[in-house]
């Protein structure tokens, strides 16, 4: 089975090391633990799926397979892991994603999730920190009314490369929703979505983005700092949150100035709407939006979805844009769900630290999910184990069982002792006398 050089696991990991490499070292001199053997440890604990710190570090003494598959020359202990990690700034991570993107890109891995002419990103916040009692400077805080009781919490915006028709996402850099630093006041969302849009287009100035969120984005300055960054979009919208839009569209509609179209596929009838060049709403009738409703009618229920976009929209693409935009739920089932529910751990704490521990963790956790996506792109051998073992949570169990009681030299070995099988031809039992 031909293993691609730069997209295996052994090539991935390798870039892992040398984008650590490049990233600043922040401590004084005689340093006895690297940066890069620190991070590229954080890293190996997400990309084994160890469900803690603590069932990492009780390994890593007797684990030689942390050397030889990873390239970790000195695992740090849980203690020393956090101090040194917590002073990393998360935004040093971001070359890592770019790398991997990079690497898709040459491959051409990312031709296949070209949608539209482009590629179709999705974008949400989700937490993944909790506490009344754990925060640092950088939390969000929310006191309750009532009790006067604070809850501290850190969330990001998670952002992937999605296509309907591919189960796998290419997750981009999260922006983390933060206490800004010199902030009194929480960050939200909304700011959030401006750093990352800013920052995508200064990694990726020329690609073709096709940005897909849910209703809370469909107003006039996202919409117009989309544009300001020539991002196209598909946005969900709720007639409650813009009466002026849907009235304006039933007026047209009366006018017989608004397209119908039905497509029916075996047992389910597609129907539209659709309307180009609408004002958003009544403060901003400047700025004009294609309008596409939809409903999904079959014998068991009809669903209805409604969305604004900027792509002009006619019976021969209708379809695709209606597509596009349920694709949106892709950061929601194959990103967060995926790492809360297969095996990733995503909202235990591994630490929090006083500086930037939790983001910086939540951060390699998403590289090591980017790392596991690019090999279920990319790599045979991968696809076919992962078939053969019929779930990640499965698969992730009988890696991490080989990991600790065999000697691999790389973790494709482990991929095929998975595949193909594999016997012990022999034992040495260790007197301790």
């Amino acid at each position: 089975m031909k293993i691609r050089k730069h997209l295996s696991a052994s090539g991935l990991f390798r870039l892992m090391r040398e984008g650590f490499d490049e990233i600043k070292e922040h401590r004084a001199e005689n340093i006895q633990i690297s940066l890069r053997d620190a991070l590229m440890s954080a890293f190996a604990m997400f990309s084994l799926k160890d469900p803690s710190l603590l069932a990492f570090d009780e390994r890593r003494q007797k684990d030689s397979n942390l050397e030889r598959v990873y390239g970790i020359k000195t695992t740090p202990c849980d203690t020393q892991m956090r101090i040194i990690l917590d002073e990393v700034e998360p935004e040093s991570l971001r070359p890592a994603y770019k790398n991997v993107f990079r690497q898709l890109q040459r491959g051409k891995v990312l031709e296949k999730m070209i949608f539209l002419g482009g590629y179709l990103v999705s974008l949400d916040g989700t937490g993944y920190f909790s506490s009344k009692k754990i925060h640092c400077g950088s939390c969000l805080e929310k006191k309750n009314a009532k009790t006067g009781e604070i809850t501290y919490s850190h969330q990001m915006l998670g952002a992937a490369i999605v296509h309907p028709d591919h189960s796998e996402v290419i997750p981009l850099a999260p922006e983390p929703i933060i206490k800004q630093d010199g902030e009194t006041k929480n960050d939200c969302e909304r700011n959030a979505a401006k750093r990352f849009l800013t920052k995508l287009r200064e990694d990726h100035p020329h690609l073709p983005f096709i940005i897909t969120e849910d209703a809370l984005s469909s107003n006039a300055p996202h919409i117009r700092e989309l544009k300001k960054h020539n991002m196209h979009f598909i946005l969900g919208v709720k007639e409650g949150d813009h009466a002026f839009l849907f009235d304006y569209v039933r007026q047209a509609e009366q006018e017989g100035r608004v397209s119908t179209v039905e497509i029916r596929e075996g047992g389910v009838l597609h129907r539209f709407r659709f309307f180009n060049q609408v004002p958003l709403n009544a403060s901003n009738q400047d700025l004009l939006v294609n309008f596409v409703e939809y409903w999904e009618i079959s014998d068991k229920k009809t669903q209805h979805f409604v969305w604004v976009t900027d792509l002009t929209v006619s019976e021969w693409n209708v379809y695709l844009i209606m597509r596009g935009g349920r694709a949106r739920w892709k950061i929601e089932n194959e990103t967060f769900n995926t790492l809360k529910n297969q095996g990733y751990h995503f909202e235990h704490n591994f630490g929090h630290g006083e500086h930037h521990l939790s983001v910086v963790f939540a951060m390699l956790m998403m590289l090591a999910f980017l790392v596991d996506q690019a090999q279920q792109l990319a790599c045979q051998l991968f696809q076919a184990v992962l078939q053969k073992e019929g779930s990640r949570k499965r698969l992730w169990e009988h890696m991490r069982a080989l990991f600790y009681s065999l000697e691999f030299d790389c973790m494709e070995d482990i991929w095929r002792a998975l595949l193909h099988g594999y016997k012990i031809t022999s034992y040495v039992i260790l007197d301790s006398s």
